[in-house]
């Protein structure tokens, strides 16, 4: 089968091995129908988590084995083992045991075909289409923001970053209710958040923005958390969504003397995404900036690299 993997570099095969379900009886082969390329993809090629294998994460697809067969299907990414004390407390994305697709021995959805545990596995509504679907792994993550901070209507909300995840982390933020700005550098990207009624500004215009109760950082940027924590106000909360592979330091007084509390924020609900892209709750079709087959993985990753991008896919299946 085609697929895209990280070796040295990004390296398209033409014949890479299909996979097979014969190790696990509860796996299903998922024929890709489009994929996308998100920052993690590009932090890994820098070097985050050591990945070697098939890339991607972000995917759309039918499953042609188990109980969904001649369904679409999009995956959560956690692999976890279900039998661990982290599992038994609910805690599956923190599983010791887990392999994550595309990013952690899995090899992942930039080729023709991959293998995805059945209880990872989430129908597809038929109003929500490939190019939406595709956007159900980042969608979630966003969603896991208000399953960690208790938002209310009316909280000040400031997003860091006006990037794909930056606009959806918004997006939701602000079906919430929340009072959401946006600071970024790009004034076409954040054309896009206006055009949802969603207040903006340029990182160099930001003056006297006042303080807010919650800070979320997807900047992509070692600068996100220091930027960060001069916007948000005492005993407040910031939220990191910001994966990069530079070392990062920093003064930690600031966290002490405003007592900031600080909270990691990765995968979060699926049902909840789906939910919010088949009511239409959340746009995403404006994100997409461009399309490639398999093969010109080397244009698809360069441009996801370029300043004007949001999302790149591939077109697979």
């Amino acid at each position: 089968m085609k697929a895209i993997s990280l070796e040295d570099g990004i390296v398209f095969h033409a014949n890479y091995a299909d996979p097979t379900t014969r190790d696990c009886a509860e796996s299903v082969i998922v024929r890709v129908l489009k994929a996308g390329i998100c920052e993690t993809d590009l932090q890994l090629c820098q070097g985050y988590m050591g990945f070697r294998g098939v890339l991607g994460h972000e995917f759309v697809g039918i499953a042609e084995t188990g109980p969904f067969s001649g369904k679409r299907v999009v995956g959560e990414i956690n692999c976890y083992c279900h039998n661990c004390d982290f599992c038994q407390r609910g805690l599956k994305s923190h599983c010791p045991n887990r392999t994550v697709i595309g990013i952690l021995n899995h090899d992942g959805a930039f080729a023709e075909r991959l293998i995805v545990p059945q209880r990872n596995l989430h129908l597809v509504p038929d109003n929500v289409s490939d190019d939406e679907a595709v956007f159900v792994e980042p969608v979630a993550a966003a969603c896991r923001i208000p399953e960690q901070v208790s938002v209310s209507a009316g909280d000040r909300v400031i997003v860091l970053g006006d990037g794909r995840l930056g606009n959806l982390c918004a997006q939701v933020l602000n079906h919430h209710g929340c009072q959401v700005t946006v600071v970024g550098k790009h004034s076409y990207k954040l054309d896009l958040l206006r055009s949802l009624n969603i207040d903006t500004v340029l990182l160099n215009d930001i003056g006297a923005l006042p303080a807010a109760d919650v800070v979320v950082d997807c900047t992509g940027s070692p600068s996100g958390l220091p930027t960060a924590l001069q916007m948000v106000r005492p005993c407040g909360t910031i939220v990191l969504k910001t994966t990069v592979a530079a070392e990062q330091t920093m003064h930690m007084a600031p966290i002490v003397i405003d007592e900031i509390r600080i909270i990691g924020s990765r995968c979060g609900p699926f049902a909840d995404a789906l939910g919010l892209l088949s009511s239409g709750a959340v746009q995403v079709r404006p994100l997409i900036s461009d399309r490639f087959p398999l093969e010109d993985c080397g244009a698809a990753f360069e441009r996801a690299t370029q300043k004007d991008a949001l999302k790149v896919l591939f077109d697979i299946g």
